[in-house]
């Protein structure tokens, strides 16, 4: 793991303990077993490494959309894959989610946002892509633009549930079927 790696993970992990208000530059190079000096190599304050923590937490979306996706099943069961998938990621790091975004929103870097997520719409795109291509979706839509709609859409309904919600497992489960079913409206899904 890189010097920067490291300063990450530890950010990271200090965020998640003290909250980004408590938490200063010393606490983060403690824990990640470097001096002051070399932090400031890489970031110029504790919350300039809230960007490089949102693009650690892009890679590791679009690896579980990798992992979690069959390409082998119809492209209904793959949009299906996607949303749990999504709805899994926000699960397993909505505490990470919402200090990014609270990180974020407190500093300049707020217009890096879609530099970001660029890659995420990339595959989200490409993932449209295909379903046009395999005669599935409408092909009246932007994949472009709707790659960012359906991950606004998506990740939305998964923070609804998993960072503002203290929903129960039904109401995440008719949230998810809701959110199913307008996805295929709004992408014309054609059954195979």
């Amino acid at each position: 793991m890189s010097k920067e790696e490291k300063i990450i993970q530890a950010a990271i992990e200090v965020f998640r303990e003290k909250g980004i208000e408590k938490t200063k530059v010393s606490d983060i190079v403690k824990a990640a077993g470097i001096a002051q000096g070399t932090f400031y190599l890489y970031f110029p304050s504790r919350l300039s490494v809230m960007p490089a923590i949102a693009k650690n937490m892009v890679e590791r979306i679009i690896a579980t959309l990798d992992e979690g996706i069959s390409n082998h099943k119809p492209f209904e069961q793959q949009l299906e894959e996607v949303v749990e998938m999504i709805f899994l990621i926000t699960k397993d790091y909505g505490d990470i989610v919402a200090l990014i975004y609270a990180g974020i929103a407190q500093t300049e870097h707020l217009k890096e946002w879609e530099n970001i997520y660029a890659p995420y719409y990339d595959w989200m795109r490409h993932f449209l892509l295909s379903g046009q291509q395999q005669g599935m979706i409408r092909d009246s839509i932007d994949p472009t633009r709707s790659a960012k709609l359906m991950i606004g859409l998506i990740e939305s309904a998964a923070e609804q549930i998993y960072l503002f919600d203290d929903s129960k497992d039904e109401t995440m489960k008719l949230l998810k079927l809701e959110l199913i079913d307008f996805l295929y409206h709004a992408l014309g899904l054609r059954h195979a």
